[in-house]
């Protein structure tokens, strides 16, 4: 392959120059880290990127692998190109056809090529450079000699006069070979100094492209979390307003037909009414004594308890029951609530158990995420953390921040989950989490969940048909909530405290087991 070829394979499709710091995606295709950087950047937003190549099309920005290979290949070809590049200077004895010249003669301040350099003159005064047009410079200005030293004191190059009889006269000198390889040695300290901090500089530009890959990744999933919450909670508010809409119409209709009953009583005692007063207006229009007073007596029309019943019914009938309602609508509180936990907390805490807690009659697993009943003596060695009743709580403490675990837990067990203070009591009848005031637990027990605090018990209406349980904490905010993690997600009561010692994870297993999720 031609130079001029080679030097085709090397371009960069997009800027139409010599690669520089090469980088390939999986199609294949290489191009210049900062052009192909360009490239993504523009495409950015558009929900796809495409090579500028072949057009391979994919959803998420491609990573940049550096080719090192074709990095070493440009870096030689570069090199070489320096070392033999044409140089433009002709030979000025061939007149009728431009050569490029060999060498340059800088007694003759001459440029000569191949043939021409067969026949100069091998004389001493007579010393050959590379090509240059700038043979001037290489004589003193003032004596008009080759230049063959170098002042160190001054900085300059020198001609044999100058160090001999001219004004460079006693200064320390050196050849100019000599001087230039001390200098070149400088030069090339510098660059690999300079090699060096670039090769730094380019790390750190793949460590934020990782970071801008890392940050793009984690937005996405976040995106993705905000996505399906309020994709969740739009369904939640739909079987919401089903809910509240019905319990409106039900009562509605209960309203109705209690009243519609009413009325209907009360037209047949006003049809009633209407007969007795046409039969009493008759009796008022007789003439005959007699005939009016044989008629029974009239007094029990307008019985005054009869009537009394009738209001107590109209009044008993009452308006909408706004209460149940508006408690329906608290829902609202637990959807938002459930917002917070989505958007707030970045992730699961890893919570290990600590042993050193763990009561004698419970096992806990080798990776210290799973405890489950036992039924026999793990003996233990009994000290003063250890607990008697059946639980153990987490290595780990929180005293700040929000957080949330989660777990999973036996269908048929009887268990609690929760969070305690490491001041919590670790024997007696009120040690177990939420039977004292240092602890709170969500509790199964028959089927049936409780929120327990202090020994005081508040019931969860309905049956939790799920075996993983998600406990979150807002520290600062004093809040700790419990959820089911069914499909959709259930948040099943929050306790709120001004929390004073850091919390503890805490689980207790009566049957079953509990295990840690991460």
């Amino acid at each position: 392959m031609s130079s001029a070829d080679l030097r085709q394979e090397l371009n960069c499709s997009i800027c139409q120059n010599i690669y520089t710091d090469p980088v390939n995606q999986k199609c294949g295709h290489n191009f210049c880290r900062v052009c192909i950087d360009h490239v993504l950047d523009t495409q950015e937003g558009s929900g796809v990127y495409t090579c500028p190549e072949c057009r391979a099309e994919c959803q998420e920005r491609p990573a940049l692998q550096r080719n090192i290979t074709l990095c070493n290949i440009v870096e030689s070809f570069l090199s070489c190109q320096i070392n033999h590049k044409e140089t433009g200077i002709f030979c000025t004895y061939c007149i009728h056809a431009p050569v490029p010249a060999a060498k340059s003669c800088l007694h003759c301040e001459a440029s000569l090529c191949d043939n021409h350099l067969r026949v100069h003159s091998k004389s001493a005064e007579h010393v050959l450079s590379d090509p240059t047009t700038s043979l001037g410079n290489k004589k003193c200005s003032v004596h008009k000699k080759i230049l063959e030293y170098y002042c160190i004191e001054d900085d300059v190059c020198i001609c044999v006069s100058c160090s001999l009889a001219g004004e460079h006269r006693g200064h320390k000198v050196e050849m100019l070979d000599e001087a230039s390889e001390k200098k070149k040695e400088k030069l090339r300290n510098v660059l690999q100094e300079l090699a060096s901090k670039r090769e730094e500089t380019n790390k750190r530009v793949q460590r934020l492209q990782e970071r801008r890959g890392e940050n793009q990744e984690k937005a996405a999933g976040v995106t993705e979390r905000v996505t399906a919450l309020f994709r969740d909670i739009r369904r939640q508010l739909k079987d919401l307003q089903k809910r509240v809409l019905s319990e409106i119409s039900r009562q509605e209709q209960s309203i109705s037909l209690s009243v519609s009953e009413l009325i209907q009583q009360l037209e047949i005692k006003k049809d009633e009414l209407s007969r007795k007063m046409r039969h009493i207006e008759e009796l008022c229009n007789m003439s005959d004594p007699v005939t009016v007073l044989q008629e029974p007596d009239t007094g029990d029309l307008c019985d005054t308890e009869d009537r009394e019943r009738h209001d107590d019914r109209v009044h008993g009938v009452g308006d909408l029951d706004v209460g149940l309602i508006s408690g329906k609508l608290h829902t609202l509180s637990d959807i938002l609530t459930g917002i917070n936990t989505e958007i707030y907390v970045q992730g699961l805490t890893d919570i290990l158990l600590d042993v050193n807690t763990a009561a004698n009659n419970i096992h806990i697993s080798g990776d210290r995420k799973t405890v489950s009943e036992s039924h026999g003596n793990q003996n233990r060695p009994e000290t003063p953390e250890r607990f008697q009743h059946r639980q153990v709580i987490s290595t780990r403490r929180f005293s700040s921040g929000r957080h949330y675990w989660e777990v999973e837990v036996s269908k048929l067990g009887r268990w609690m989950v929760g969070m305690c203070y490491p001041s919590i009591d670790r024997r007696g009848d009120h040690s177990a989490i939420g039977y004292n005031n240092k602890s709170w637990s969500l509790c199964r027990d028959n089927n049936q969940y409780l929120v327990l605090h202090d020994n005081k018990g508040i019931w969860l209406p309905d049956n939790i048909p799920c075996d993983r349980v998600r406990i979150y904490l807002d520290y600062e905010a004093g809040q700790m909530s419990f959820y089911s993690l069914c499909d959709p997600i259930r948040h099943l009561h929050t306790v709120t405290a001004t929390f004073t010692e850091p919390l503890h994870a805490a689980l207790l297993v009566y049957k079953g087991s509990i295990k840690i999720k991460i």
